[in-house]
Formats: structure tokens, sequence, C-alpha cells
């Protein structure tokens, strides 16, 4: 059965149909199709999550195979595919490699949006790029915030009508699996790569959906979707609201599960000692640790700033230190000084060194902490992991409610970017490890000085979450990798 014609036994308009198969019309019509193109696939360790995570990365390429390159791992080996669209499914994609590697397993990267000559790549790209331009659009201009942006992250991506063109438009992606094993498991953590591995024809796929707010823009129908959270899971059973008030027929039982939240052995493995030193610094008074991480797009600049300019006399008493990581958008701290010209006095830059920056987190677990530390990182590994290794040493983690609202430490969320990411804010105050949403900067302000000056938060998050530990709410990574190892 065509999968944009019918999805999960609904049967789409035909005039829906005939949309989704323009949309991969236009498609190949601007970059072309790769359907007769032989791509081999070359693996080569990461050279910079690789002795943290074991990961192995994938090439596709239309050059013969390299000779003596290395094979697949065909007993102990397991796909995880991804794209790079913020830095959320990459982060995601390093918690499913952590759980592997802690298991034994061989974790294969896959980005589909790093193959620059196939037809996969520039249709990611494309829709990547205007994806980044959405979200910086919407944090500068409330009135497109308003019409355009939180419509469509909200009920825009939420229909099976946008599922259905995606289908059409992920057969042009099916090509770069052509030379990979078909037998070895994929775990995609967006839904493209979950799309064209079920094209390509790959055995066993699981596609690990991010979000707490159940949208069809998330199904790959032949794949075991997982969830981290039982609303999640809900919602997605019976495709809740996904065409309009139409009830629809439900996901098949075997086709969903809920796993937990995805995070990094790391992390997981940790959890009571990295709590429990966080409330000892809190009762010794030493400075209290906040971090701030912007995100891909670099949006939400000014929110930063504002929590930078509030904290600065808490930095220079030592009763607070900071952590800024502006990935891989230098830009952003060389603005953030500009706007703030005393940052500089209390900063020490971490920049473009991966050695300083994991030696620098290390010794902050046991060590002391003053001042504004800031990093950046041009390579999109250590960027996105640079969050991960920090947050294991800092008290209190200031981002917007994205994927990292699942992770286990104390969390402040500010201003989300997208309707959908309200739910991940939900979530996680409804568990105890994160505030509600705060919708502006006051509020946002008044919430850190609560964190400054009261225990009550920052020790009620920390029991949480060793609770939601024992309950296995944390577990995501490891279940996500048995469905995977169990479909095979």
């Amino acid at each position: 059965m065509d999968k944009s014609k019918v999805i999960f036994g609904n049967e789409m308009p035909k005039k829906i149909y005939k949309k989704a198969v323009k949309s991969k019309q236009s498609y190949e019509k601007k970059f072309g199709s790769d359907e007769g193109v032989t791509y081999t696939a070359q693996i080569s360790k990461n050279e910079h999550i690789g002795e943290e995570l074991g990961v192995m990365d994938v090439s596709v390429t239309s050059e013969p195979k390299t000779e003596g390159a290395a094979d697949f791992d065909k007993d102990k080996g397991i796909i995880v595919g991804n794209i790079r669209m913020g830095f959320g499914h990459y982060r995601i994609s390093m918690a499913i490699a952590s759980a592997a590697h802690a298991m034994g397993y061989v974790p294969y990267w896959m980005d589909l949006n790093s193959y620059k000559e196939t037809t996969c790549t520039k249709v990611i790209s494309a829709q990547n790029d205007l994806y980044s331009l959405g979200s910086r659009l919407s944090s500068k201009s409330k009135l497109f915030n308003k019409f355009v942006w939180e419509p469509m992250n909200y009920e825009g991506f939420r229909k099976l009508s946008y599922n259905a063109s995606d289908q059409k438009n992920a057969e042009l992606m099916a090509p770069v699996f052509k030379d990979v094993p078909k037998e070895i498991p994929v775990v995609a953590t967006h839904v493209w790569p979950a799309q064209a591995a079920i094209h390509a024809n790959m055995k066993y796929v699981v596609n690990a959906i991010p979000d707490n707010w159940p949208m069809a823009l998330h199904l790959a129908e032949g794949s075991v979707h997982t969830v981290q959270t039982h609303y999640a899971y809900q919602g997605y059973r019976i495709l809740n609201g996904m065409q309009g008030k139409d009830v629809l027929n439900p996901m098949p039982e075997d086709s969903l599960f809920y796993t937990g939240h995805y995070i990094d052995h790391e992390l997981v493995s940790n959890i009571e000692t990295d709590c429990a030193a966080r409330k000892a610094r809190k009762e010794n008074g030493a400075p209290m640790r906040f971090l701030l991480t912007i995100g891909g797009a670099g949006a939400q600049k000014e929110i930063f700033a504002a929590i930078i300019k509030q904290l600065l006399p808490a930095i220079r008493e030592k009763k607070a230190a900071l952590y800024v990581n502006v990935g891989d958008y230098k830009n952003v701290w060389m603005d953030l000084i500009k706007e703030i010209p005393e940052l500089k006095a209390f900063a020490t830059e971490h920049f473009d060194n991966w050695k300083e920056t994991k030696e620098f987190a290390d010794a902050a677990l046991n060590g002391e902490v003053t001042g504004i530390h800031g990093f950046y990182h041009a390579n999109i590994f250590e960027a996105v992991y640079c969050t991960n290794l920090l947050m294991r040493s800092c008290d209190v983690l200031v981002t917007k409610p994205s994927e990292l609202a699942f992770y286990p430490v104390p969390k402040l969320f500010i201003k989300r970017v997208g309707g959908h990411e309200q739910w991940g804010a939900v979530h996680s105050a409804e568990i105890g490890d994160g505030t509600l949403e705060c919708a502006d900067i006051p509020h946002t302000i008044q919430m850190m000085e609560l964190f400054l000056k009261e225990k009550t938060l920052l020790n009620d998050m920390c029991d949480a979450i060793v609770a939601n530990k024992k309950m296995g709410i944390y577990d995501g990574a490891y279940k996500v990798v048995e469905l995977a190892m169990k479909k095979r």
C-alpha cells in the first residue's frame, strides 16, 4: 500500500494524495533522483564522540569502497539514523548511541543531512533551512510567531495530510541505505530517517519520537514507534486530532511503545551522585551553577542576555556561577559581550578546544567553579555534547522546553520556540524535575531568583529526579535499543 494514500488504515482524500505527489515531483525536479545511483557506505571512527560513546560514522558516497575498509558488525551493530535540524535530534541520537555502547553494541551514526552529493541531503537541507529561518523569525516577530510559527508547529505538523507529503518525499531519501545490510536494526531519532529506512526495505526500524505533543509529522508506518510519556502514547495510539474531529483507525498495538525518556547512560548512571552534589553545594553556600544552552537555531538571545545581566551581581559576590554554551554559534557569544561589556571581566572562554572542555567538565564535578565560562565548538558533535558534559556539574539547566525537557537535571524553562514544545515543560513540571514554562523575561528572572535564594526548588527537583530514576522514567534509551535488537 502506498504510504501516502493510506496511513494506519486511514485513507487520505485524493487532493491530499495529489498534493503529496506534487511535493515529491517538485523536489525531484529541483534536486534530481538517486534511484539509479549505486552508493557505498564507508565506516570510520567518529573523532569527536567515538571514545566516549563508541560511535562509528557511516559516510555515503558514489565513490568505490576503499580497499580494506571496515565492514558493518552484523551481530552487534545498530544504525542510529538522524538529521541535524537544530541540536535536538543529534542529542537524542547521542543518548541512543550511549545506551547502545553501554549495552555492548556498536552504534553506527548515519546523518542523512550530511551526504551532500545525494538527493536525500539536498531535500533535507532545503527543509532544514526553512525550519531554522522560522525559528529565528518566531523569536524576533510576535506576529509571525502567533499567526504562522505557533499554528504550524502545533496544528500544521499534527495533520495526517502533512505525513502524507513527508512519506512521498522520503522516497527520494531511500537510496542512501542501498549499501547498508538490511538486517542491521535502525533507530531513527527523526522521522525522515525512519521513513527512508522503511522505503529502503530495512527490516528492523524503530522510530524514536522526540516530543510530548502527538503529531502525524512523526509517523513512519512500518516502523516500531516509541514515545517518552504516557500522554504521548495515548495521543499517538488513537491519532488524536490528526484529522480534525474525525475518529480515526488507531495505530496497531505492536507499532507503538512507551519507553521513558531518551537519556545518555553517563547521565542516568550518575543521577544519585550528581543530585547529592547539587544539594551539598546549596547547603554549603557554594556558587549556584546555571547552565545556559543556546539551541541550533541561535534563537532567544535576548532572554539569555537578560538572565546574564540579572546574574552578574551574584556572580561578582560568588553566589552564582555561569556556564554558557553557544554551540557552534560563536557570533552569539560576541553579540552577548557587545551587549553586556562587563561580561568580559568575569568570562573564561573555552573555545574550540575539546580536550580543555572535557577536562573542565570533569574537574567541575568535585572542584570549585566561579565566574562565567563560555563554550564554543565549531564541530557539531562537540557543540551539542558540550551541554551533556556540563550538565552533570551544573545545578540548574536553563533551556527552552525542547528535547532537554526530558533530561535528569533541575531545569528552568524559558519561553518555547513552537507550540509543540510547551508540553515538554508541562510533563517535566508534573514529574517534578523542571519548572513550568516561563513565558516572558520577568517570570524567568523571578524563577531564577527563587532558585538562588531558596533551597526548596532545587532540593525538591533533585529528590524527584532520584525517585524518577527508581521508577525507570529515564531508561528510555536502553529500552529503545532493546526493542530494536529484539526485532531482529
